[in-house]
């Protein structure tokens, strides 16, 4: 009972080997369709069809040509033979009016010799050939005499060779015959120089005519090369792109359009990162407030915890044995508890915005974040060039830097297996990712030599906080990644021009004082923060990593 099914699947398996067997024959089919037609520009095509067109009424007119050619040569062939015969009868009849004979025969074939399209033989009684004497003599080429035609073209149009005979008769003996033999070649010959003269003349007026149409078709399809090219522009986001309205019409109606979707695209872009910075700087100023919050109260309330638990471990000094060792294991724990609690401080202080930024020169803050980073990874060689930043250029600007820096960092330490990392900042007078746009921008190159980032892997928060940050203030955010390994993140952000004066960050109110180091800061002087240590720390867990799709863990970096 099991025959059949299996008889049954391996019917089925080989009519599914048949169709796999079928099916590459239409790829063929449209790779060629492809190359031949659909590969080629619009321009191409149309001239692909009017030389298309031409050799079809080229086939058709060659056609008529010879059909037409064929008719004339026969009827020219015929007349030629009748004319031909009616001089022959007249010249035997000259003959029977008592012209000798011999004298007759020897000289008819030179009278015939100018006679078109025929040739003349003379035959004695017996049938034997007579020698033609005027043929051996050398004579002057005719004037009408023209190069033979090519065979196939003579096959085409050339009519049957005709013969006819004419009796000599005198005195009712017959004393010879007279034949006359068709000759089309000289018709022919002349049908052929005619037909390629006139494929000249028309093959001179197609290739005048395609030169004509080439021009014509490019002045008339540029706006569609135009907008190619304008399309390419809101491709990579250049929306100030705008296209010359052309003067046909249809044509017009299209740039028309195509403009207003530009403006449109425009000033949606702008009123976007209008909306995005007014978004970031709403966040940054929570983050100031709570930062503010947090310096201003939990700090000082945690200090004064601090002072008296010290006041009351020097009170326990005078207490007995047993209940001082109480007091001070209790004072220990609430000491322990305390230092637990400013770290806590300090990691959310510095999550929620650095609190040396706008008091201490940018170029110090973020020198001082990459020798952090190299003393926490000695293991790595980290190299920075930031001496061509000013003190400080906008505080949106200066976090939106050290937010990128810092992230970038982090990534390269965590995920990239780098053995190098270089950190360079510049003033650049022109857009260095090739936008466009006037004035001085600021670039951010941080390279690393690890694993780089696999194509088509889709970008973290920390990844998508940099660049929503970066396009937020009209600039560029590019990842780079070389084929033997390594990644570079390249950050472009416009800067007002001329700059602003520098605006001084509010986490904590130092009465508007500047400083021109890490270790000048009062957060350093009080020993709230270690000297030339980090300002920035967050904690182990907020340190070193590439931003992983779907990592739930809390970052440090740009939101």
């Amino acid at each position: 009972m099991l025959w059949p099914a299996v008889l049954l699947r391996g019917v089925t398996s080989i009519r599914a080997d048949v169709k796999k067997k079928r099916r590459p024959t239409a790829p063929w089919r449209f790779r060629v369709l492809n190359v031949l037609w659909f590969g080629r520009s619009v321009r191409t095509q149309l001239l692909i069809v009017f030389i298309a067109i031409n050799l079809v009424a080229a086939s058709i007119a060659g056609g008529v040509i010879i059909y037409k050619a064929s008719a004339s040569t026969r009827i020219e062939i015929a007349a030629s033979m009748r004319l031909a015969e009616l001089m022959v009868n007249e010249a035997v009849q000259l003959v029977q009016q008592g012209i000798p004979a011999e004298q007759f025969l020897k000289t008819l074939p030179g009278q015939l010799r100018f006679v078109r399209h025929v040739r003349v033989r003379l035959q004695d009684a017996v049938g034997q050939p007579i020698p033609d004497q005027a043929a051996d003599r050398t004579e002057p080429a005719r004037e009408d005499s023209r190069a033979p035609a090519p065979a196939w073209f003579a096959r085409l149009i050339g009519p049957p060779i005709e013969r006819h005979q004419v009796a000599v008769i005198v005195d009712g003996r017959t004393i010879g015959a007279v034949e006359i033999v068709s000759e089309p070649r000289d018709e022919i010959a002349e049908v052929w120089e005619n037909s390629i003269a006139l494929a000249a003349v028309a093959a001179a007026t197609v290739l005048a005519i395609l030169g004509l149409l080439y021009l014509v078709l490019g002045r008339v399809l540029d706006p569609l090369t135009a907008l190619g090219t304008g399309l390419r522009g809101l491709v990579r986001r250049d929306y100030k792109v705008r296209l010359t309205r052309p003067k046909v019409l249809e044509f017009a109606a299209i740039i028309d359009r195509f403009n207003a979707l530009a403006g449109a695209l425009d000033d949606a872009r702008t009123e976007n990162l209008a909306l995005n910075r007014r978004v970031i700087t709403a966040q940054d100023d929570e983050r100031r407030r709570t930062a503010l919050e947090l310096h201003d109260e939990v700090g000082p309330s945690l200090f004064g915890l601090k002072a008296n638990v010290a006041s009351i471990a020097k009170a326990a000094l005078g207490l007995p044995g047993a209940p001082a060792t109480t007091v001070a294991e209790r004072v220990r724990d609430l000491t322990a508890i305390i230092d637990h609690l400013q770290g806590i401080n300090r990691g959310m202080l510095n999550r929620l915005r650095p609190m040396a930024l706008g008091h201490v020169p940018l170029r110090e803050i973020i020198a001082e974040l990459v020798r952090d980073r190299a003393r926490e990874h000695p293991h790595i060689a980290f190299t920075h060039d930031v001496e061509t930043l000013e003190r400080s250029y906008d505080d949106t600007v200066d976090l939106t830097l050290y937010r990128c820096v810092q992230e970038s960092l982090t990534n390269a330490i965590r995920h990239a297996n780098a053995k190098s990392i270089d950190v360079r900042v510049a003033v650049a007078p022109s857009p260095p990712l090739g936008g466009e746009g006037a004035g001085c921008y600021l670039e951010l190159t941080v390279r690393d030599d690890g694993f780089g980032i696999a194509a088509g892997q889709a970008q973290g928060f920390g990844l998508r906080g940099m660049q929503e940050r970066v396009q937020a203030l009209g600039g560029e955010f590019a990842i780079e990644t070389a084929n033997g390994g390594g990644t570079c993140v390249r950050i472009v952000i416009p800067l007002p021009s001329p700059y602003p004066p520098p605006q001084a960050a509010q986490p904590a109110n130092y009465g508007g004082t500047e400083f021109d180091s890490i270790n000048s800061h009062p957060l350093v002087v009080t020993g709230l923060v270690p000297a030339t240590r980090n300002f920035e720390t967050q904690g182990k867990n907020d340190r070193g990593g590439r931003d992983k799709p779907g990592d739930d863990e809390r970052k440090s970096g740009p939101t």
